[in-house]
């Protein structure tokens, strides 16, 4: 009966003492990760205020990279190809609409999908503009397969995410792996042209990062705090069975 207890008490301590160091080292992690997320947050920020550079090229496609291009902002020199607009799904400070995604052949004869703004529902974008063209914006990666609630559905041609891909091979088409958010326009691109139709609204890009990693290991320390407090109890109370 001794030796069942003991090894009993011993069973709680070894589950304890890894309970503790599982907390403290997730904790730890949590840290580590809102070190990291605060660099790309100052990063990202120097990309936004930063002049255009030129937008990577066909040969570089392969290697654009979340952390390394997202928010870069840019330049292309090309034209808007007429015709082949795609509406996708959006919600804005505007209020429910679509984005107006355009693609845009550039002098390699590349295509990269612009996103030329905002238009609210039951009116029609405008023409993009005709001729050659120098836009300025952020780049975006691809959003593959659709929204969280809904799926694109090229078949029908309703878009819930800017998925470059699908959108390239609904136009037959070969494309960037990214789109371009256009800046605001020196235009008042606000001004409707008329009841239905609309300039759509550049600049809206919203950069948002969720960081709550500070709170997550303050948690992971309460939890081992809790840990150490509850061994505490139990070796009090032992001893006072002694």
């Amino acid at each position: 009966m001794f030796k069942r207890q003991t090894l009993k008490k011993w069973g709680f301590a070894i589950v304890g003492l890894i309970a503790f160091i599982s907390f403290i080292a997730l904790g730890n992690w949590q840290l580590e990760r809102r070190t990291w997320k605060l660099d790309l947050i100052q990063r990202v920020e120097e990309r936004v205020h930063a002049q255009a550079e030129a937008a990577p090229s066909r040969e570089s496609w392969a290697n654009i990279t979340k952390a390394h291009d997202e928010y870069r902002k840019v330049f292309l020199t090309g034209s808007y190809v007429p015709n082949q607009d795609a509406l996708v799904v959006a919600a804005t400070e505007h209020g429910s609409g679509y984005w107006v995604l355009t693609p845009f052949k550039t002098q390699d004869n590349s295509v990269v999908y612009i996103n030329r703004g905002f238009i609210t529902q039951g009116v029609k974008a405008s023409s993009p503009p005709a001729g050659q063209q120098q836009v300025i914006g952020l780049l975006r990666l691809s959003e593959p397969k659709g929204s969280v609630l809904r799926d694109n559905d090229p078949s029908a041609n309703r878009w819930y995410s800017r998925d470059t891909q699908a959108l390239a091979t609904k136009h037959n088409i070969v494309a960037a792996p990214f789109f371009i958010d256009i800046e605001k326009s020196a235009l008042d691109n606000s001004r409707p042209l008329g009841e239905n139709q609309q300039h759509p609204i550049g600049g809206l890009t919203i950069i948002n990062f969720h960081n709550s990693h500070l709170v997550y290991a303050i948690t992971w320390y309460g939890l081992a705090a809790m840990v150490v407090v509850a061994g505490l109890i139990v070796i009090r109370e032992e001893r006072g069975k002694s």
